[in-house]
């Protein structure tokens, strides 16, 4: 690194000493040397666009959701109903922990791993892991939604302004640290085949256990609770909120009600054992960068017994390049539980979003629902869609060694993906079903014809982006990852017309209650889409050679 010179003891070194601050100029030296150099291609400045706009979107969220903390908090503090305030602590806490794992695969972030290999203690190791953090999704929304609430409570009781600050700086910090120890063991838990698997199983228990709820969510709406039943509930309640008082958005909530209170003396109390919790969440990532520092490197390489050739029935039988890269996309697959992630999120979004629509006549639901169910699911797909040579990583090369054509390659990944977002949509329409009833027959009809044109659509942008903006997947980390802003700003950019076009036409047609119309029409799109399909596809291979050495320097590329 340009500008350091000399080790000095990096292991002990002080995280503010004077190598430590000579590391920090040298890092924003290249960092902003990288950003200049980008701008000088094509790509770079296309990213720079993207990213521009990305942020202005996150801005965008960040100020809706800091004005409806904001709201929150106003409406609590001038009706004096102070007893809920700790809702509002734990909306932003859920959203703190939710969105970043939810997000992470579309989020660019910077490796810290790299600065392994030059004299940087481990106190600067640690500082810059937290302020490269600091620029996340979750780090930006989440302080919307605490500058929002610390406003809410402001303008009605200016007296608690500091007390309310310290609170939701502390709760803020405690998120903070919070969020990169998840992410930092989660890469721990990934870095192996067995841990990997274990935390997939988990994952996919938990996505079929929410079904359960369904039962009894419809169920208890028409069944009358009798006073037991109430008084039962009542004790519940009064449990989980002496319980939640003593975890990090209660404490930030009870520290408020106790300057409302005049408790002073409880109040310091909670913002010690805030205090506490983010001491703790700050250890408990130390715990995993030490190991890093110390040079941890775990992988999942095979063992050699299990690097023998292949012998026995494969998973998918059949003879020529097709099924042999559909049989490789289906073992990398199961490797690869940020995929996965991507893959199953939906089950549980769609049990939830299914409830934002009423039935209809008959218990039926409105037309409208299964298709928004269907467009969520495909968000799932983004990355097999968008970046399927993602995952190739330094295997890319052998892409253009081998005889095979790029287009057959493309085509046997495009098939292997359609098939396993049928799959994946079956199951959006069972979760679907179960959660608002049956659907009308022309209603899936009419979603089934979205479906085929939007399949193909994606599949036609899909290829192109892979080629022209791609980047590199590694399968053992939910965090970290270099992504594209680009790519994913087209991506969602694309997702949302297709989306777009299907209500419009599905509102149009019920509008006029002729939604069978719908169907021919739709089709005849899927026609379109599918003959700009082959046509990309038959120009694969033109395309990949043009751009073989971006493609092979971006994906060889080590993190």
């Amino acid at each position: 690194m340009a500008g350091v010179t000399g080790a000095r003891d990096a292991e002990g070194g002080l995280p503010f000493g004077e190598l430590a601050r000579s590391q920090y100029g040298a890092l924003a030296s290249m960092r902003w040397s990288m950003f200049r150099h980008g701008l000088r291609t094509g790509k770079g400045a296309l990213e720079l666009g993207a990213r521009s706009l990305t942020y202005l979107l996150y801005l965008a969220m960040g100020l809706g959701l800091g004005a409806a903390m904001g709201g929150g908090a106003y409406a609590i503090a001038s009706t004096g109903k102070w007893e809920i305030l700790p809702a509002i602590f734990w909306g932003i806490f859920i959203m703190w922990q939710v969105v970043p794992v939810s997000l992470a695969s579309f989020q660019e972030q910077f490796d810290m791993d790299g600065l392994l290999r030059f004299p940087v203690g481990f106190g600067t190791y640690y500082l810059l892991h937290l302020i490269f953090g600091l620029i996340d999704l979750s780090t930006i929304l989440g302080a919307f939604c605490c500058a929002g609430a610390w406003v809410g409570i402001t303008l009605v009781r200016p007296d608690l302004s500091a007390g309310a600050a310290l609170a939701l700086l502390i709760f803020a910090a405690f998120n903070i640290l919070l969020v990169r120890a998840i992410f930092a063991w989660i890469d721990r838990w990934l870095a192996q085949r067995r841990t990997r698997e274990i935390v997939a199983l988990l994952f996919f228990v938990f996505t079929i256990s929410i079904q359960l709820v369904n039962p009894a969510f419809h169920t208890r709406k028409y069944v009358r609770i009798s006073a037991k039943s109430q008084a039962e509930g009542l004790q519940w309640l009064k449990t989980a909120n002496a319980v939640q008082r003593w975890l990090p958005p209660g404490l930030a909530a009870f520290e408020v009600q106790g300057a409302v209170e005049k408790r002073t003396v409880s109040g310091m109390e909670a913002l010690g054992i805030l205090g506490v919790y983010a001491l703790a969440a700050g250890g408990f990532l130390g715990m995993r960068l030490r190991a890093e520092y110390r040079g941890e490197n775990l992988n999942d390489a095979p063992a050699r017994k299990k690097t023998d050739r292949h012998s026995g029935r494969w998973l998918i039988d059949g003879s020529g390049p097709i099924a042999a890269v559909m049989e490789k996309e289906l073992r990398t697959l199961g490797r690869g539980l940020p995929l996965l992630f991507g893959l199953a999120a939906p089950l549980i979004t769609v049990f939830l979003i299914s409830g934002l629509f009423s039935g209809g006549a008959r218990g039926r639901p409105s037309s409208m629902a299964l298709l928004i169910c269907m467009a969520y699911a495909m968000v799932g797909f983004t990355q097999l869609f968008y970046n399927n040579l993602g995952a190739e990583g330094p295997a890319v090369q052998l892409l253009f060694l081998s005889p095979t054509p790029i287009r057959t390659v493309m085509l046997a990944k495009n098939v292997f993906h359609g098939l396993l977002f049928l799959v994946d949509a079956v199951l959006v329409c069972v979760v679907a079903s179960l959660r608002l009833g049956l659907p009308s027959a022309i209603a899936i009809t009419a979603t089934a014809a979205w479906v085929l044109f939007a399949l193909a659509l994606h599949l036609t942008a899909g290829n192109a982006l892979s080629i022209t903006m791609p980047y590199r997947i590694n399968l053992g980390r939910m965090s970290r990852q270099r992504g594209s802003q680009a790519n994913a700003l087209v991506s969602m950019l694309i997702q949302m017309a297709v989306l777009g076009v299907g209500t419009g036409i599905f509102a149009l047609c019920t509008l006029f209650d002729k939604l069978w119309v719908a169907v021919p029409v739709l089709l005849a799109m899927a026609g379109g889409a599918s003959f700009a399909w082959l046509r990309v596809l038959a120009n694969v291979d033109a395309m990949a050679n043009r751009r073989r050495e971006a493609l092979i320097g971006t994906l060889v590329r080590t993190e």
